[in-house]
Order: structure tokens, then C-alpha cells, then sequence
């Protein structure tokens, strides 16, 4: 027959397997974590259209499903120019950067749905003196003593009312919004660099008109000096000579200016040293393709700067639920178990074991109204956060609507420009002409000349502004025209 257990060896038995049962337990509660909550698209505004007011639409599409939104755009280097910057820019790693942050945060209030473990050991070794009385006076031997203790502890707040699993959630949505956060700023740094391209290339071309202009003003100067020196012009043409080459002059400075500041510009973009050696385009890229028809006016909630504020709604929520369950009580489950003796072999031995149970229940009853105050605090920020969202997705149709009108204003503009410049071209051709032969003066031959050139030099602008307004187009739809919808991403 086997013996019984010691009285010590049973005490062991039940209280590991108390310990036991009560971290079985917490595990099995905590096994469902927090998840963020759902996604919305639906934004809080009264009418949301079904289609768009401003611009004319038609056509097919002018990016795939695939393609990148700029490739609307007729250069062949704006997508590794776009690469170079998504891989070197200073203010999209920072970006980046807070997306971990975000995500870690998240990670950190998860934490409390699980049990809190941790193991400790002390060695203490100590020295008492005895007075003594009566004859034992001063006789009594100092005594010394050691102590080891060798434990595990664990602890637990039971989540009754989903109060843990609510901050979690506000932290995974906000850890969303982070994300939507760094998915804007790809966006925004695409079209900065498109941006920039464009305004280095028209201030390319820009530039090489200054010069030509420059050139021609300065052959005009030297023939009226020869012929002045020949006695066949007045002092008067000859004085508008020099001021027509010295302004011409000016001019081409202030474009190379602008050129080597537009230059430096991009090159910082892209993460590069501001050196004005990027080699740009002579001329913006042409804009190809038309809006599509029927463009569906829900294509602006693909937008990421409206889906990171309505993640940031979505945690307002789960902090306003977090702030009144706190007013409701609260569990907590304490355990621990070890071993304590005066020899340090002892440690090994079950019959030194110790451990222990607890749980407490909690309260809240008086505390100043600081649980009620955090209530209605929290309830205030999702009013404010639910009014911005509101004002945000106007704001975003409004972008949306603007673009359209510019487009379709921008391309009638170009269009009379293009006759314009073809006009003024032709015009001083005959001024020259006509010049040549003495049959005008020389200030319409001037005038002639400088209307041909601002009418290209305008005819150069608007291209470049209507790259801008396809720019503004897509981000304000927050990618192509064909781009799908926009999704709650995967939680972490």
C-alpha cells in the first residue's frame, strides 16, 4: 500500500494547483483580445452627391487599374524620380517612423488583458545582538541568520465589462489612422515631386525663351548701333535698343534663378544634396486623357487623410466607452508561490513551498467627479473629432469640385493660348519684315516682339498649371481614377 503524502507535501499539491486553475482561468478569459472597430465609409454629412457638379468628364479613363495616378502624365521620368523619392525622403521616414510608434502603443494596451507574471529571489543574511537579563546581562551570543526566498507571482484584472478591450481598440484604430497618416504623406510626396518636376521644367523652358529673347534684343541693339553709327537711326531708337538688350538681360537672370531654386527644391525631395545638377525636362509633361465619365462622387473616401479622421472618430468612441465602464466596478485576481528556508539547498526542497490567492473587488464610489469629468471630456472629443470629420469630407468635395473646374478651365485656356502665341508669332514676323524695309519703327517691331514672347512665355505657365490641376485632382481623390476603395487595414 502506498504511503500517505506528508501534510507538507499535500499543502504543495493544492496550492500549485490553486495557482494552476487561476492563471487557466485568466487565460481562457483573455483569449479573445480587442480588435479595432469596423470601418465606416459612410462620412457624417447631410447629402453626399452621387456625382460631380463641376467640369466636363468623358472618355475612358487615363489610369489603369495598376497604373500609377501619374501616369496621366506624359514623362517617362516621373516614375523614378517618384521611387527615388518614396525610398530617400527625410519627412516620409519620419512618417514611418510614427506608424511603430502607433502600433506599439497598441501592443502596450493590449497588454493588460493578459495576466502580469514575474519571478523573484532574495538571499538575506542578518545579525541580531542580545542585551540580555538579570545574570544573562551581556552573556546571550550574537545570533546570525540567512533567508532565501525563491517565488513567482502573477496577476490578473478580469475585464468584465470590456473596458481593457476598449482602450485597445482606440489604440489599434489610432494605430490605423498612423498608417492612413503615412499613406497621405506617400501621397502628398508624389505630387510635391510632381509639383516640382513640372515647375523645374517650365522654368526650363522659361529660361531658354529668356535666352532666345535676350539674343534677339541684343542682335536689335547691335544692328541700330551700326546703323546709328552710319547716321541712318535716331538717338531715340538707339536708346530703346540698349534698354530693350538690358532688360532682356535682367530677365534671363531672374529665370536662371528661378530654374537653379526650383532645381534645389526637387533635389531635396528626392533626399538629395541641393547641388542644381538634376537634369529636368525642357518642356512640363503633357496631361493625356480625360476625367471618366460618371466618376462616382464616393470615390473621395478613398482619400487617406478622411480615413485616418475617421479611425481617429472610431477611437474617440472606444475611449468614451473606456471612460464610463471605468465607473463600474472592477475584479482583480492576485496569486503567487515559491519557496523559503534558512539554507539555500532547502530551495530545492517541496516542503519549504509557500503560496498564495487573492481577489479583490473594487469600487469606484467618491473620487472628486474626476471618473464622471473624464466621461464627459471623452464624450466632447468625439463630438469635436465627429464635427472636423463632418467639415473635412465638405472640404474634400469642394477640392474635388475645384479641380474639375480648373481642369476643364485650364485646357480652354491653353487652347486660346496656343492660337495666341501662333498669332503673335506670325505678327512679328511681318513687324520684322516690315521693319527691314522702313515701313514701321522700331517700337512696333519691339512691341511685336514682346507680345510673341509673353504669349509663349503664358503658354508655357498654363501647361505647367494644368499639370498642377491634374495633381490636385488625383489627390484629392486620393489616388487614380480607377484606384479601388480604400479599406481598414490589417490590425496588428
Amino acid at each position: 500500500m502506498t504511503d500517505p503524502a506528508p501534510p507538507a507535501a499535500g499543502l504543495r499539491r493544492a496550492g500549485s494547483t490553486v495557482v494552476r486553475g487561476a492563471l487557466t482561468l485568466a487565460l481562457g478569459l483573455t483569449a479573445a483580445c480587442a480588435s479595432a472597430p469596423p470601418f465606416d465609409p459612410d462620412p457624417p454629412v447631410a447629402v453626399t452627391p452621387s456625382d460631380w457638379s463641376a467640369g466636363e468628364t468623358g472618355g475612358p479613363a487615363a489610369d489603369s487599374l495598376h497604373a500609377p495616378w501619374w501616369s496621366g502624365l506624359d514623362d517617362a521620368n516621373l516614375g523614378a524620380l517618384i521611387a527615388e523619392g518614396l525610398a530617400h525622403n527625410q519627412d516620409l521616414a519620419g512618417a514611418s517612423a510614427r506608424v511603430e510608434r502607433a502600433v506599439a502603443q497598441a501592443r502596450m494596451a493590449g497588454a493588460d488583458l493578459w495576466p502580469r507574471t514575474g519571478v523573484d529571489g532574495t538571499a538575506i543574511r542578518s545579525r541580531r545582538n542580545f542585551a540580555g537579563f538579570g545574570p544573562l546581562a551581556g552573556q546571550l551570543p550574537p545570533l546570525t541568520a540567512n533567508t532565501f526566498d525563491a517565488g513567482f507571482s502573477a496577476s490578473w484584472e478580469a475585464d468584465l465589462w470590456g473596458r481593457l478591450r476598449a482602450d485597445q481598440a482606440a489604440a489599434l484604430a489610432e494605430a490605423q489612422a498612423t498608417r492612413f497618416d503615412l499613406a497621405g504623406a506617400r501621397l502628398s510626396l508624389e505630387s510635391l515631386i510632381v509639383r516640382a518636376y513640372a515647375g523645374a521644367a517650365e522654368a526650363r523652358s522659361q529660361a531658354r525663351l529668356a535666352e532666345a529673347a535676350a539674343g534677339n534684343r541684343q542682335r536689335v541693339r547691335e544692328s541700330i548701333e551700326d546703323r546709328y553709327a552710319l547716321g541712318l537711326r535716331t538717338s531715340l531708337d538707339l536708346r530703346l535698343a540698349r534698354a530693350e538688350a538690358a532688360g532682356a538681360r535682367a530677365a534671363l537672370a531672374q529665370r536662371r534663378l528661378q530654374l537653379d531654386a526650383a532645381t534645389r527644391r526637387l533635389e531635396v525631395l528626392l533626399g538629395r544634396y541641393p547641388a542644381a545638377e538634376l537634369a529636368v525636362a525642357e518642356a512640363p509633361p503633357a496631361v493625356t486623357g480625360r476625367v471618366p465619365a460618371g466618376l462616382p462622387a464616393d470615390l473621395v473616401r478613398r482619400r487617406p487623410d478622411l480615413a485616418a479622421a475617421e479611425r481617429r472618430l472610431a477611437s474617440a468612441d472606444q475611449r468614451l466607452a473606456s471612460a464610463r465602464r471605468a465607473l463600474l466596478p472592477g475584479i482583480r485576481l492576485t496569486g503567487g508561490g515559491g519557496r523559503s528556508s534558512e539554507a539555500l539547498a532547502d530551495l530545492l526542497d517541496g516542503d519549504f513551498s509557500v503560496w498564495s490567492l487573492a481577489a479583490n473587488l473594487t469600487m469606484p464610489l467618491f473620487q472628486g467627479g474626476r471618473l464622471r469629468a473624464r466621461a464627459t471630456a471623452a464624450e466632447a472629443d468625439r463630438e469635436a473629432l465627429t464635427a472636423a470629420y463632418a467639415g473635412l469630407v465638405l472640404s474634400a468635395f469642394a477640392e474635388v469640385e475645384g479641380a474639375l473646374a480648373a481642369e476643364a478651365a485650364l485646357a480652354e485656356q491653353e487652347a486660346a493660348l496656343v492660337e495666341t502665341a501662333d498669332q503673335a508669332s506670325a505678327a512679328e514676323s511681318l513687324a520684322d519684315d516690315r521693319y527691314r524695309r522702313g515701313l514701321v519703327g522700331l517700337i512696333t517691331l519691339l512691341d511685336a516682339q514682346r507680345r510673341a514672347w509673353d504669349a509663349h512665355s503664358q503658354l508655357l505657365t498654363t501647361r505647367r498649371r494644368r499639370v498642377d490641376a491634374r495633381v490636385d485632382l488625383h489627390v484629392a481623390l486620393g489616388g487614380g481614377f480607377t484606384h479601388p476603395a480604400i479599406g481598414s487595414p490589417t490590425d496588428e
